[in-house]
């Protein structure tokens, strides 16, 4: 991976090291989170297989049906994505952070999440 800058380094150790503890099945999958400028992203992962088990985004349809916030738009991605893993009999997860520091955004979907009832 070509490391443009020293941010960038630092996020891609952290999450190495992360990555060297937490590993998914398909009975508790990995809840790895990404973020970017405009949106956040999630998967449960299955890394066994290697597969995408369910997937949810700020940038689904849906999502976009008021203007909110970036934590509130996190809120709600953590809340579909435990409505949908809930529905497929998922009921723990491994959470992966992805290298990104757990408040923000990243805190307002893992707490939405185990408000809907995912265990983590």
């Amino acid at each position: 991976m070509a490391i443009k800058n020293k941010k960038q380094y630092r996020r891609f150790r952290i999450k190495m090291r992360i990555r060297k503890h937490v590993s998914g099945t398909y009975e508790r999958p990995r809840m790895s989170v990404f973020r970017s400028n405009k949106g956040i992203y999630v998967q449960l992962i299955d890394d066994f297989k290697g597969v995408t088990i369910l997937t949810a985004s700020s940038r689904d349809e849906g999502m976009d049906e008021k203007k909110t916030n970036k934590v509130e738009q996190a809120r709600r991605v953590g809340e579909t994505i435990a409505k949908k893993a809930v529905d497929a009999g998922i009921q723990s997860v491994v959470f992966d952070r992805n290298g990104y520091l757990y408040h923000g955004r990243v805190k307002a979907l893992a707490e939405a999440a185990r408000e809907g009832g995912l265990k983590f």
